[in-house]
């Protein structure tokens, strides 16, 4: 969790942290594999994207923000996984977090809140995809629930070598319906 002393808030993004959220992502662009992006972003750029994300419905932002300082900490979201219309009920998260932020629970704090934000929403499931080696990501996607769903291999190419992407799945809503296994590990039928 955040670090005696210090109060983080999570809330719904908007466009006056745009700046912040842009330089967070960048720094995952320059510095690691962990996104495919290769060219830095001016917050101009990211505005679609920040717009893609309204504060109600399946595809959320979050941001942590140091109550003090009002610093954006990190960013969580749920995207629309793929853009063809039967894809509508499972979204992609994703959760970054300023480089001098990790290790302090932000990561958590932020997908505690978006998963209980996605609630009752018309969500089945959700996806993360996880550049390899990445354990950290893999525990903190394992504690939310998600499981392995398969590895694409040598799927990108950054800093002049190929990268594995292993992607994780987790159900949204409650076990046994949608034909999720339930108690006694049967998948029900579709009538």
């Amino acid at each position: 969790m955040p670090q005696r002393g210090t109060e983080v808030q999570v809330r719904a993004g908007c466009e006056s942290d745009l700046d912040a959220l842009t330089e967070i992502y960048n720094h995952y662009i320059h510095e690691t594999a962990i996104t495919f992006d290769t060219v830095a972003f001016t917050p101009e750029e990211r505005l679609p994207w920040l717009r893609s994300h309204p504060e109600d419905g399946p595809h959320r932002l979050l941001v942590a923000e140091d109550v003090p300082s009002a610093r954006i900490l990190g960013y969580a979201t749920s995207s629309a996984f793929r853009p063809k219309a039967a894809y509508a009920t499972s979204v992609e998260v994703s959760v970054y977090c300023a480089p001098d932020a990790g290790g302090r629970g932000i990561g958590t704090l932020l997908y505690s809140a978006l998963f209980d934000a996605l609630k009752g929403e018309d969500l089945h499931r959700a996806y993360a995809g996880i550049t390899q080696p990445n354990e950290a990501s893999a525990r903190l996607h394992a504690r939310f629930g998600f499981r392995p769903a398969g590895t694409h291999e040598e799927v990108g190419r950054k800093f002049g070598r190929y990268w594995d992407v292993a992607w994780y799945e987790k159900h949204l809503g409650e076990p046994g319906e949608r034909g999720e296994p339930g108690e006694s590990g049967e998948r029900r039928s579709r009538e």
